[in-house]
């Protein structure tokens, strides 16, 4: 953009000599601040976790909204995880309102395990 306005500049209001020194600056400058910006955004890229995906999820901490037990006719239950409400399942029995922690993802189905007390 700074390379835009130091061209109408040169063109309308500078002598030959000048406005190739104003335009050139003008361009060393754009070149500049793009590289620096570039430069930047790649390394918060770099230096920050993964914030999306399922398996993000992993590790984090919640609680059994129903009985979770794997000797039910129905074996999955729910999880409340960070404010979300997700199907659960568990290889062994959870009351309602333990904590648990998610173990594994498969597909939109946790596989959590009670939160053991450390």
């Amino acid at each position: 953009m700074l390379t835009v306005i130091a061209l109408v500049i040169a063109i309308l209001f500078m002598s030959p000599p000048w406005s190739v020194v104003i335009v050139i600056v003008a361009a060393i400058i754009d070149i500049a601040e793009t590289g620096g910006f570039y430069w930047w955004s790649r390394r918060k890229r770099r230096l920050t976790a993964v914030a999306v995906g399922a398996e993000t999820i992993v590790g984090r901490t919640g609680v059994a909204l129903g009985r979770l037990d794997p000797d039910a006719a129905s074996p999955a239950g729910q999880v409340r995880i960070e404010g979300e409400i997700w199907g659960a399942r568990s290889a062994e029995p959870i009351e309602p309102g333990a904590p648990v922690v998610v173990s594994a993802v498969n597909g939109l189905v946790l596989d959590v395990e009670p939160k053991r007390r450390s």
